[in-house]
């Protein structure tokens, strides 16, 4: 392991999909370290800077300082850029007869880390990210993890930043969509991201009111969402508000998807305009679709997510200092603490059919499929 009193250099990526807070963990990561004496470099678009060099004029590799990270936390995005396409271990690379194959670069990767004296990676990202992460720690990079993404799918941590402002913002849109239902009479159904994992069609739907939610944890049969609108309607309600997550899975299996590019995770989607149609025809009642998508992981982040990303941040530079290796920083109120990134990652972290969060959606009538 490392001394600590060797660390002089360290960088930070930030990898996969946007969220809301990245900005603060990069501002808190460079002040921490800053203060310790550590010089702080910000790899571009994931890994992309190391291992795509000449994409990059003036260069991969971002020196960061006070001046470069004063009075970003409130901004949305991440200054140094991110990827979901730029996984080490199968990067996709073309071949001479014009196809695209996925390469193992990760000795490549670790030799270029070498290369630039950076004695310690902070890798912000999903669990994508954090498994490369692990990875890239096995094969003797020191490495600390944080927790990012809206999903909220990440095990061994109460809360990952992102996920706050994605709920506000959810539910604000739904709040603004039951006027127009009222108004039309129609059932609107509102397709939210979240992967495979419902924890933002469950919170933003409670939140917001919604009379049926579609989580991938609870497969569901289109039937018994008509019969609810139906009911409602019998009672002189004659609009109804369908939350659905992108990853719902009907009774027999079926999750909708746009297909998958080489170096790229499937791409879900589609699913509610899937279940607007079908509920049009089992209700007779007219019905539209709304994809939020990516609105979700843009804007600025909530104040939560904001304190929650500077915590992280420092956290990881505190990590760093005490000895750790191979570790996620997490939240476990009112602390942050350190998880191995290997049990971190060994599962996703899905929403609990007996939580109390859906035993409450059950007792106030809000209908899941089944």
């Amino acid at each position: 392991m490392t001394r600590v009193s060797d660390i002089s250099r360290i960088a930070i990526s930030t990898g996969g999909g946007d969220a809301p807070g990245l900005n603060a963990v990069i501002r808190s990561v460079t002040l921490a370290a800053v203060r310790r004496g550590w010089e702080v470099l910000g790899i571009r678009d994931g890994f992309h800077g190391l291992m795509l060099p000449d994409d990059y004029p003036d260069g991969g590799l971002v020196r960061l300082d006070r001046d470069d990270v004063r009075g970003i936390s409130h901004l949305g995005g991440t200054i140094i850029g991110s990827t979901n396409k730029g996984n080490p271990t199968a990067f996709p690379v073309q071949s001479t007869d014009g196809g695209w194959e996925e390469v193992d670069r990760t000795h490549e990767l670790i030799g270029m880390f070498r290369q630039h004296e950076i004695d310690a990676l902070v890798t912000v990202g999903g669990d994508g990210s954090l498994t490369i992460g692990n990875h890239l720690h096995r094969h003797g990079m020191r490495v600390i993890g944080v927790p990012k993404t809206i999903d909220n799918d990440l095990d061994k941590t109460t809360a990952t930043f992102g996920f706050d402002t994605a709920v506000n913002f959810a539910t604000e849109c739904i709040d603004r969509l039951f006027t127009t239902a009222t108004s039309h009479g129609r059932v609107i159904v509102v397709e939210v991201m979240g992967r495979y994992a419902g924890w933002i069609a469950l919170h933003a739907g409670m939140a917001a009111g919604a009379h049926s939610i579609l989580i991938p944890e609870i497969p569901y049969e289109l039937e018994r969402v008509a019969e609810t609108i139906k009911e409602r309607e019998s009672r002189g309600a004659k609009y109804s508000i369908v939350v659905v997550a992108e990853g719902a899975m009907s009774i027999d299996g079926v999750i909708s998807t746009k297909g998958k590019t080489v170096g790229q995770e499937v791409r879900l989607g589609g699913i509610g305009a899937k279940v607007a149609a079908g509920l049009e025809a089992l209700t007779g009642r007219e019905s539209r679709t709304i994809v939020l998508g990516h609105l979700l992981r843009g804007g600025p982040p909530t104040a939560l997510d904001r304190l929650l990303g500077m915590r992280f941040g420092a956290g990881a530079v505190r990590a760093l200092e005490e000895g750790h290796d191979g570790v996620m920083v997490a939240l476990q109120p009112p602390n942050v603490i350190y998880v191995p990134l290997a049990e971190a990652t060994a599962s996703m972290k899905t929403v609990p059919p007996e939580c109390d969060t859906m035993l409450t959606a059950r007792d106030l009538g809000i209908n899941f499929g089944d």
